[in-house]
């Protein structure tokens, strides 16, 4: 097991670092290369990491028996045109455009991600050399696909919705097994949105407790607070579904970030690790120069002359705290002045006969 893994050459992930954030772009291209190009750009701007994407394609992702119900994936309030295979058809990303889409990346200095579905897809993937494998939430338990991409050699970042915790750790093993443990894993919930109550967020450090891998979080709420939230709890990794537009035509449009969301999400993600701090108890050195004007002292209540002795009925506290402090209070009580001191003056040890 390993607490920290490199995940791609640029970016060492663990608990507490500063995320690597990934814009999930999925399938939200809709089959436009120009619409998934301006995504990149946007995703960039936005401060994200990575640009993901998905590699399947109608013959490798659905049977032909779900196509032939000419059902409808109806978890989105959105309303998609055509039939379900209508659908896939129109939004895989082709072998060529793979190619396309890692080179505009490699241009503009963004890392190139996807998931593959398939082997042949994975082998795809890897002929692009891509940093790292996503693995679905769907394929947790696909043994034969986590062992094809385990032993490429390069880190899994396996996602782990729907599952539980004996098979994120039957997944764990077969990817050990095959002699590969550059493993993150991703808490997620499969529901486009989840409810909060069901988003569980503790199981961030439940699952680095339990296999020692970093962990991130694979989001599909709606707006920007849980991911942020998983950040202050650990995440290394904040994967979100990105689009430009809202209210285009696709299945995660509607649940993306956009470039406002998704900049707000990166830039707050680093000021959350940057507060996050230490353990132990610091006070700043801004702190210690606010005690001065922030704190009491000890005030005369009343003018007094040099030789008379302070009681306790002659002192109140009141800003700033450049003088003697109100717990020290005690050792002033029987003192005698060395001077004149009109009222409401700031006490200091110098004003005590010696």
């Amino acid at each position: 097991m390993k607490h920290e893994i490199q995940l791609t050459p640029r970016k060492k992930i663990f608990q507490f670092c500063e995320p690597y954030i990934i814009a999930e772009i999925g399938a939200n291209h809709n089959g436009d290369m120009d619409l998934a190009k301006q995504m990149i750009d946007s995703a960039v701007a936005s401060g994200a990491d990575a640009v993901k994407f998905q590699s399947w394609t109608p013959e490798s992702l659905i049977a032909r028996e779900e196509y032939d119900k000419n059902q409808k994936y109806d978890d989105s309030p959105k309303k998609h045109f055509g039939s379900l295979e209508e659908m896939v058809t129109k939004y895989y990303l082709r072998e060529d455009q793979h190619h396309l889409l890692n080179d505009y990346c490699q241009q503009i200095g963004v890392d190139f991600c996807s998931t593959p579905f398939s082997e042949s897809e994975a082998d795809l993937l890897e002929s692009l050399n891509i940093p790292f494998y996503k693995i679905a939430s769907m394929d947790v338990n696909n043994f034969r696909l986590l062992d094809h991409v385990a032993r490429r050699g390069k880190p899994v970042v396996l996602s782990t919705g729907m599952s539980t915790l004996s098979e994120i750790e039957q997944a764990v093993q077969v990817i050990e097994k095959a002699g590969n443990d550059n493993i993150a894993l991703l808490h997620c919930i499969s529901i486009y949105p989840p409810l909060y109550e069901d988003i569980h967020l503790r199981n961030i450090d439940m699952l680095y407790r339990a296999f020692g891998y970093p962990v991130g979080f694979s989001d599909h709420t709606i707006g920007f607070s849980i991911p942020l939230a998983s950040v202050a709890l650990g995440a290394c990794i904040i994967e979100k579904h990105f689009t430009t537009d809202k209210n285009l035509p696709g299945w995660d449009h509607e649940i993306s970030a956009d470039p406002d969301e998704m900049k707000l999400i990166a830039r707050e993600s680093k000021n959350i690790i940057r507060s996050l701090g230490q353990s132990q108890r610091i006070v700043s050195d801004a702190e210690e120069q606010k005690k001065l004007k922030f704190r009491r002292s000890i005030v005369l209540k009343r003018s007094m002359k040099a030789g008379e002795v302070i009681q306790d009925a002659d002192l109140t506290f009141k800003r700033p705290g450049t003088g003697i402090a109100p717990n020290e209070s005690k050792y002033l009580i029987g003192q005698k002045l060395r001077h004149d001191l009109p009222a409401d003056s700031v006490l200091r040890w110098e004003d005590l006969s010696r």
